[in-house]
């Protein structure tokens, strides 16, 4: 049996709506979600950043929120722009003012960072955001030499369809016998309510079922995976 792995379970999306603030909130207290990513711009990330400043085991990072696109007719669409993505300096401006309003909310640094719709693989993005953790000394997903991205937990194929093999509970099972060693970072996206306008919203409350199923706590037991966070990894001075 492999031993020496660890596991962190990152929920994106916090403060982006009550209802998905409840789902990470459950799928924290009674299932293995042990870091979420904080989207700053949206009305729930008040409440998202209060519970995360009374109960700093969880993992508090930066969802770094600059566009969502949605998928129909057959082709990909903005839901909305922050700004316009190939714009370096209108993207340099608004990763200071996310990351500054982060800490006006949290009250420190983001113990990692990551991006909403993995925006931060693509250029200008991505040298933006490779230039701030290298100032915060904080991981940056996909992009970390100490840890490695899992995000097959997803209930939706590339094309924006149901795929709801992607978030069964037999799924995540085998995945986590099949973890590899050192620190794998498992990407979710828990919620319990449809109070968002998003293309991913039933998938959120079949996650919140599975990420608390105690099955998947006894595998991580038999398996001897050590859950962990972004804490282990990160410094989090305060803000002064």
């Amino acid at each position: 049996m492999i031993t020496n792995r660890q596991l962190i379970v990152n929920a994106d999306d916090f403060g982006q709506s009550h209802g998905i603030n409840r789902g990470i909130i459950e799928a924290h207290e009674h299932g293995i979600v042990t870091s979420a990513s904080l989207m700053v711009r949206w009305p729930a990330a008040e409440d998202a950043a209060a519970y995360g400043r009374k109960h700093p085991e969880l993992s508090i990072g930066l969802h770094l929120d600059l566009c969502e696109w949605i998928y129909g007719e057959d082709a990909w669409s903005p839901l909305y722009e922050v700004v316009t993505i190939d714009d370096t300096e209108a993207v340099a401006d608004e990763v200071a003012r996310q990351l500054e309003t982060f800490r006006r909310l949290m009250g420190r640094e983001p113990t990692h960072l990551d991006s909403h719709q993995h925006v931060h693989r693509s250029e200008p993005v991505h040298s933006l955001m490779m230039e701030t953790v290298s100032r915060l000394d904080v991981p940056l997903r996909d992009y970390s030499t100490e840890v490695k991205y899992c995000g097959g937990f997803y209930g939706q194929a590339a094309n924006g369809y149901p795929y709801p093999e992607g978030i069964s509970l037999d799924g995540l099972m085998e995945s986590l016998k099949l973890l590899p060693e050192g620190i794998t970072e498992l990407g979710c996206h828990p919620g319990l309510a449809d109070d968002l306008n998003s293309m991913y919203s039933s998938e959120r409350m079949k996650e919140v079922e599975v990420l608390c199923d105690p099955r998947i706590r006894a595998i991580i037991e038999d398996e001897r995976i050590e859950l962990c966070s972004f804490h282990s990894l990160a410094v989090e001075p305060l803000v002064t």
